[in-house]
């Protein structure tokens, strides 16, 4: 019963292990021809660090990535708007980490490379196609250049291959493809000395111009590798989105200082962190319409070619992680085709429902909310928004996400 798995990332690499787990043989075919620690700072939240943990990974997270503390959200003033613990701190039993998403990868695939048998990673196999018949799935992979490298029978596949997915276009042909609502992102990272308590998650600004700041790693002499994100609303959407080739260029400081120049924040010196970075990455934050569905007889999706969704609210590889959890424990209970079936109806509402949610914001939406009804400040916030408001803001996102604390 052997699951072929297209994407050697987040998702991908979890649902490996949490085979190999269960003792199902898999093989990752990962379409790069070589793994490097791609990427910026993201948030793993507790639910899906209690499965990593399950896996025996808190000691590799916690050598790479930060146990984050509290986040808060302010105006572009700093004043603060909301703030609230995190992972421990907040009364669940594993942390909330704070990480560079390579990082996350390589954590993943160095106990994949450790616990899986040799020739189950396979990089530079990139999925050009499938066929499938009553007894299982063959799936066909090429190299850069477009030349098959392998042809693999499997009992299904699952194509974890990222928000650019092949599977995806194949299965749905007429999907409308990379959603844009105009929103561009600068985001780098550098050494620097710590902020508030150190471990802190700061997000300043709303929808139109934001700035969020957290630490990802512990750096020399007590500092810490700063991750920063500058958003700006650019247009309204109705282009679209820079050319694929154009994701990750290297972004320019004239693009952005007007911007930081807008925020002051009592604790950092945003300009200075942001000039000091020797270099930062521009993108544009994009995500794709919920799927009608995932899932076609042996072959489904998993994590961004799922479901990718607008970075905010910490849940893109969250969610990428409780997929193949779920899955990997559905094809030790039933044969592929019910297994990929049952996956599908416990995780495509789920995970479309935060879809539309992060498209309005997600928990961000306070500083958004506070920003329109008050946007040079206050004097008192509870002028401005209740704190139950805000409570079932942030609270009502965390439920959806499912990792309220109960």
């Amino acid at each position: 019963m052997t699951i072929l798995i297209a994407g050697g990332g987040i998702g991908g690499l979890t649902l490996a292990l949490s085979l190999h787990e269960r003792g199902i043989p898999c093989i990752v075919f990962e379409q790069a021809d070589q793994l490097r620690p791609l990427g910026v700072g993201i948030n793993t939240l507790p639910h899906a660090i209690k499965e990593l943990a399950d896996l025996g990974l808190l000691p590799a997270l916690d050598a790479v990535g930060i146990r984050t503390h509290e986040l808060i959200y302010v105006n572009r003033f700093g004043q603060e708007v909301w703030r609230e613990k995190r992972g421990l701190h907040a009364g669940h039993s594993v942390p909330q980490f704070s990480i560079h998403r390579g990082h996350l990868q390589g954590v993943l695939w160095q106990a994949a490379a450790e616990r899986l048998p040799a020739g189950t990673l396979r990089t530079g196999h990139h999925l050009s196609g499938f066929t499938q018949d009553a007894d299982g799935i063959t799936a066909t992979f090429t190299d850069r250049a477009g030349n098959t490298v392998a042809t693999e029978r499997g009992a299904a596949l699952v194509a974890a291959d990222g928000i650019h997915s092949a599977a995806r276009a194949i299965l749905h042909p007429e999907d409308p493809g990379i959603r844009w609502q105009g929103i561009m992102m600068w985001r780098g990272a550098i050494d620097a000395a710590r902020f508030l308590d150190g471990d802190s998650m700061v997000i300043a600004g709303d929808m139109q111009e934001k700035l969020v700041l957290y630490p990802i790693a512990r750096a020399a002499d007590g500092r810490r590798l700063t991750n920063w994100v500058v958003c700006i609303k650019a247009g309204d959407g109705s282009t679209p989105p820079p050319r694929r080739e154009d994701w990750s260029r290297v972004g320019a400081l004239d693009d952005i200082l007007p911007t930081v120049r807008r925020f002051r924040l009592p604790f950092l010196d945003i300009e200075a962190l942001v000039r000091a970075t020797p270099e930062f990455f521009e993108y544009p934050m994009c995500d794709r319409d919920p799927l009608p569905w995932w899932t076609q007889g042996r072959v489904t999706l998993l994590g961004d070619a799922a479901h990718p969704m607008y970075p905010v609210g910490s849940n893109g590889a969250s969610q990428a992680i409780l997929d193949a959890r779920l899955l990997a424990r559905l094809l030790d209970e039933a044969d592929a085709p019910a297994a990929l079936a049952a996956y599908e109806a416990d995780r495509l509402p789920k995970t479309a429902e935060i879809v539309r949610l992060n498209r309005m914001g997600g928990p961000e939406r306070v500083v958004d909310v506070v920003s329109a009804r008050a946007p040079d400040g206050f004097d008192r916030l509870e002028d401005v928004i209740s704190r139950e408001e805000l409570a079932a803001i942030a609270g009502g996102y965390a439920v959806t996400a499912g990792f309220a604390k109960v």
